[in-house]
């Protein structure tokens, strides 16, 4: 283990990377950099900060980084153009932000001269897989360091053991001195997983929901959100101009008020089993309704199905961890291509934990009342025409049958 000299660490302060920083300096003798991200978790990270020097980690080893806006831009608004959904629930929350995170990881061990990196995903999620999908990407020769697949510490009560002998200061104790849920939370979703929610059978506590009244006590009066879309990106909410970091912050404000984005989830890991997650997701949930009702009057009928049907592929690619892969690139060159029309406004209603549509309307649109209408269209469309578009396809049918396939 004497070959690595310098790692940087992906550092929350919580309980795992606060045991693992303690670890990577007493199994590897190394010089420890840490890197926290703010990726709008909502909580204040000047406790990693002191947590990290108390280890002895220097000033100027200690990274933290603002990542909201770039969070937002490049990475959450790039896949709510493709209205990429995991197994037809799950919105993507944790999945799209650690190409993010391995990203500026990357470049903290390039500017600093270090030749590991290291995390605190376990060895059975999905998360080992995507950040080091991405540090591979990104710098082939990086050595990784996953404390998980190496020590004997595979549980929250070993963890919370260790911690308390190595003196680790350790927030968010179960009020009945069990382990903590674990939870991911970033401006797009959090998360929980573990303790009773292993149990597929056992109802969520409602004390464990952060960010969304339950839909039976949100407001009983219903509230409308207008939005406004530039080249498939929301740039404005109910009139006000907003950088995209700020959107998701307002979106998810209105959507916890009203109950919106609660999912309960058991999902297919990459690793292979099946596992229950709780998610609240309110302004991505929000920015999905939005984005199809937009795109519903402003693309082409079928670019918008072409899309629906890379939209799994390109939802499984996130989840798996391949941001960083050629294929998704080049998905992405054609789903950001058949936004450049996909501008205008809606208008939805929030009630109850539900996003309507109520209305929607573009300079770009497609939808032409002179041919839809019910009424007299002046010729615009020959009702007569579709007599031969029918036969024609049902040859082939007709055909068939009169072969005698039945």
């Amino acid at each position: 283990m004497s070959e690595v000299k310098k790692v940087v660490l992906a550092y929350s302060g919580g309980l795992d990377t606060s045991v693992i920083l303690k670890w990577l300096q007493d199994t590897y003798q190394c010089e420890v950099i840490t890197f926290t991200a703010d990726i709008g978790q909502g909580e204040e990270l000047e406790p990693a900060r002191r947590k990290a020097e108390k280890f002895g980690i220097k000033p100027e080893n200690i990274f933290i980084d603002d990542l909201r806006e770039e969070f937002v831009r490049d990475f959450v608004f790039p896949m709510f153009r493709a209205n990429a959904v995991y197994e037809g629930e799950y919105l993507l929350g944790t999945s799209i932000a650690r190409p993010l995170i391995a990203k500026r990881q990357i470049e903290i061990a390039n500017q600093v001269g270090a030749d590991s990196v290291s995390h605190g995903a376990t060895g059975k999620g999905n998360d080992q897989v995507r950040f080091e999908l991405g540090y591979y990407a990104l710098n082939p020769a990086i050595k990784v360091i996953a404390p998980w697949r190496e020590w004997d510490l595979l549980s929250r009560e070993k963890l919370l053991s260790y911690a308390e002998k190595a003196g680790i200061e350790i927030d968010m104790k179960h009020k009945n001195g069990g382990a903590p849920y674990s939870m991911d939370a970033n401006l797009l979703h959090i998360s929980f997983e573990g303790r009773h929610l292993e149990d597929p059978k056992a109802e969520a506590e409602e004390s464990m929901w952060r960010w969304t009244v339950s839909p039976e006590q949100a407001p009983d009066t219903p509230e409308y959100v207008d939005l406004e879309y530039e080249r498939g990106d929301i740039v404005g909410i109910n009139g006000e101009k907003l950088t995209p970091a700020q959107v998701l912050t307002k979106l998810n404000e209105l959507g916890g008020k009203h109950g919106i984005g609660r999912l309960d989830l058991v999902e297919n890991r990459y690793v292979g089993m099946k596992s229950r997650g709780c998610y609240e997701t309110p302004g991505g949930t929000i920015m999905l309704r939005g984005h199809r009702a937009i795109e519903s009057i402003t693309l082409d009928r079928e670019v918008a199905h072409l899309k629906d049907d890379l939209m799994p592929r390109y939802a499984a690619l996130i989840y798996n961890g391949y941001w960083w892969s050629p294929e998704r690139k080049a998905l992405q060159v054609l789903i950001d291509h058949s936004q450049q029309f996909v501008n205008g406004w809606v208008r939805l209603k929030l009630y109850k934990g539900n996003v309507y549509t109520v209305s929607r309307d573009s300079k770009d649109t497609l939808f032409d009342k002179t041919i839809a209408t019910f009424d007299d269209d002046g010729g615009a469309y020959n009702q007569a025409d579709a007599g031969g578009f029918i036969k024609l396809n049902a040859l082939r049918m007709r055909i068939e049958t009169t072969a005698g396939r039945k």
